[in-house]
């Protein structure tokens, strides 16, 4: 159980998508202008993080890694189909984001508008694939990992689009010299950001 709830603290904080790998900028770029739009994609990310994550871990090891289909059969045991790793993370994905836009349009009308295209771009979002290739990489033991590792990265990267969106907002009324007004300022907020998110890198779990 410790172990676990390290994981979810990590990926929250000092593994966070944003701050420690700029995974995921080109959505928390466009949308973040507002809080109520950063809210809504923020909260789309974690389900789909918090979903494919622990699904594409089922499929890895139970389908894709070397040896993994030898619950089959003896017949399969040698057989690696790791190099569809991306083809099946990638449709897990593809799945979840459209499930999440038809429940996002069917409730919620005016968070749809104003998402608009970045909603579906979910599918091509570099954190949601990153999330389930780190899971990967890093070889989590269980499921329960894997599931707090995908919800931390998700919380992690709503906690950066959310922050960054509530900066914007005040900052709007803010004088800033005309060359670093939109993305220049906010570039530079996002690594004055990234450097206090390293001040969790000494927290002892």
């Amino acid at each position: 159980m410790q172990e676990i709830f390290s994981i979810f603290v990590k990926s929250i904080f000092v593994d966070n998508m944003i701050f420690a790998y700029f995974l995921g900028m080109c959505s928390y770029l466009a949308v973040s202008k507002t809080v109520n739009t950063s809210v809504g994609l923020g909260i789309a990310v974690v389900f789909v993080l918090g979903i494919t994550v622990p699904v594409d871990y089922l499929l890895n090891e139970f389908v894709l890694k070397p040896g993994a289909l030898a619950w089959l059969s003896k017949d399969f045991a040698d057989v690696d189909l790791s190099f569809l790793s991306f083809i099946v993370f990638i449709a897990v994905i593809a799945s979840m984001v459209q499930l999440v836009e038809m429940v996002v349009e069917k409730f919620s009308p005016a968070l749809y508008s104003s998402l608009g295209i970045f909603l579906p771009l979910i599918a091509v979002n570099c954190a949601i694939l990153g999330g389930s290739l780190f899971m990967q990489e890093r070889e989590y033991q269980s499921l329960e990992q894997a599931t707090a590792f995908g919800l931390g990265s998700g919380i992690g990267w709503f906690l950066a689009i959310v922050g960054i969106a509530a900066i914007r907002e005040k900052i709007r009324y803010s004088h800033i010299p005309a060359p670093l007004r939109g993305l220049g300022i906010t570039f530079i907020i996002t690594g004055l950001m990234g450097i206090a998110f390293m001040s969790f890198l000494g927290i002892k779990l």
